[in-house]
């Protein structure tokens, strides 16, 4: 009888994410990804509004200057969304993990003198938290002995332009469309566009706008591996952008850079869609321990 050789657990201290994280807070803040910073440029050179694409290129002369002078791309620091993929074979040491995340949020944003914009009683009080602090922490386990981490700080004029809907199995993708084209078409100039759309279809009410979240962290110009959802993604970027919101929402050819479409499995009875939008400052880091 063949005897399984178990697995090597690694030892990971938590107080290394903590300073990961202190560090993506601000490179995020700072840098625009080049994916994003180099869509912008082939939008501008693509832009059919002179309008649309003098805006344009202000955006893209703005990341030069937060790059090259080390200032936020946005007032906006947004809402430190953190999501971390915890290897399976990592054994998490020395605290707790949340601690630790918040730990380096709060010490991101206040060594880097940016804006905190968190209050701890939502209905009433609404007092600032003074450190961005808590974040937004979504937590998978996947195989492996790495701890991946994604630092997204979300603003809040793209973030308030999110929606949600569950329609009925046989809406199918012309509902699916018709919802992301009305989400967009009402949100006008909120969510500062051009815009990164991600849309989840299926799972459950909560796990929809997950994967919607999830779509915007995708790299510009990567598609869905599923051909049929990948389709999907570029027949409604085509619609998206025949809409004329355009740059800052002047009108133009540019409303989206990219559309992207997580799916899973649903019930029977039910078409779960979420919808997130991000802003022409798409600001993300990843890292891995």
């Amino acid at each position: 009888m063949t005897t399984a050789t178990p697995s090597r657990t690694r030892d990971l201290d938590v107080n290394e994410i903590s300073q990961v994280v202190t560090r993506l807070c601000q490179e995020a803040t700072h840098f625009l990804p080049e994916d994003v910073e180099g869509a912008l440029k082939r939008a501008s050179g693509t832009e059919k509004s002179p309008l649309g694409k003098a805006v344009l290129l202000e955006i893209v002369e703005n990341a030069a200057i937060a790059r090259e002078q080390m200032v936020p791309l946005c007032q906006d620091t947004g809402t430190t969304v953190v999501m971390v993929e915890v290897g399976q074979d990592v054994h998490l040491v020395g605290g707790d993990l949340r601690d630790a995340i918040n730990g380096g949020v709060g010490q991101g944003y206040t060594e880097g003198f940016l804006r905190a914009s968190i209050v701890d009683q939502p209905l009433t009080n609404r007092v600032n938290t003074k450190n961005n602090t808590p974040a937004v922490i979504h937590t998978e386990v996947v195989p492996g002995d790495q701890v991946h981490l994604t630092v997204i700080p979300k603003g809040g004029g793209c973030e308030n332009m999110s929606r949600f809907t569950v329609m009925l199995p046989a809406s199918g993708r012309k509902g699916v469309t018709d919802f992301v084209l009305r989400t967009i078409e009402e949100s006008g100039g909120n969510p500062c566009p051009p815009l990164i759309v991600g849309v989840g279809v299926g799972g459950s009410s909560e796990y929809a706008m997950f994967l919607a979240k999830k779509g915007i962290t995708r790299q510009i110009g990567e598609h869905h591996p599923d051909p049929e959802v990948a389709q999907f993604e570029i027949d409604l970027l085509e619609k998206v952008n025949a809409l004329g919101v355009g740059p800052q929402s002047v009108g133009g050819s540019n409303t989206a850079l990219a559309v992207n479409v997580e799916t899973y499995p649903t019930h029977i009875a039910s078409l779960p869609v979420g919808v997130n939008l991000q802003c022409h400052s798409a600001r993300l880091k990843r890292a891995t321990l």
